[in-house]
């Protein structure tokens, strides 16, 4: 069987995030997966050595990889127009499931049982859900920043909604509370800062 699976995820460096917004720096979801991956990573390793856990951060970094793997079909889909309604919301969950079934099968028979709990993101293990999720929302409020930083007000009430996100999960998990502390301060810094 030829397989067309990789070919659709090296195209997630055309498809662009944020539209219909302005931006002062383009990202397209091949960059965003790689951040949300390396944020899942750190997160699951910070929650093993810090809080007792018990993740594989491997596993984790790999299903980051694969979380947006739908808008390889689907393209990006604003947080505005997606979630306008519990109805359009619920409708376009089920778009994605559809986008993420269509991906799976893509690949040859013999490897699909491998990618589902990877790619169809209602296999995905809970524990692991909560955590890539909870990285995808660290990666957007950096980018919210970054583009803060620029200043681009198209993002003052992106920054604001995504940090009560971060705070909402920081109360029951404290890895990401333990993440924001080492790492947020890094992440907001200038070159020279860094260089310091």
């Amino acid at each position: 069987m030829k397989s067309s699976f990789l070919a659709w995820i090296l195209r997630m460096n055309l498809i662009k995030r944020w539209s219909p917004m302005h931006l002062v720096k383009e990202e397209n979801v091949a960059e965003h997966s790689h951040q949300v991956a390396v944020i899942a990573h750190l997160l699951a390793t910070v929650k093993n050595v810090y809080c007792g856990g018990k993740l594989n951060p491997e596993t984790a970094a790999t299903i980051a990889l694969y979380h947006e793997v739908s808008e390889t079909k689907l393209q990006d889909i604003n947080h505005v127009t997606k979630y306008s309604s519990p109805a359009l919301t619920e409708e376009f969950k089920k778009i994605e499931e559809l986008a993420e079934v269509e991906c799976l099968k893509s690949l040859p028979e013999k490897l699909q049982p491998l990618f589902e709990e990877l790619l169809v993101q209602r296999k995905v293990d809970k524990e692991y859900k909560k955590l890539v999720k909870a990285a995808d929302v660290i990666t957007a409020y950096f980018k919210a920043c970054d583009e803060m930083k620029f200043q681009n007000p198209e993002f003052t009430t992106v920054k604001e909604r995504l940090g009560l996100k971060i705070e909402d999960y920081k109360k029951d998990m404290p890895e990401v509370e333990l993440f924001m502390e080492f790492f947020e301060q890094g992440c907001l810094a200038s070159l020279d800062e860094l260089s310091n």
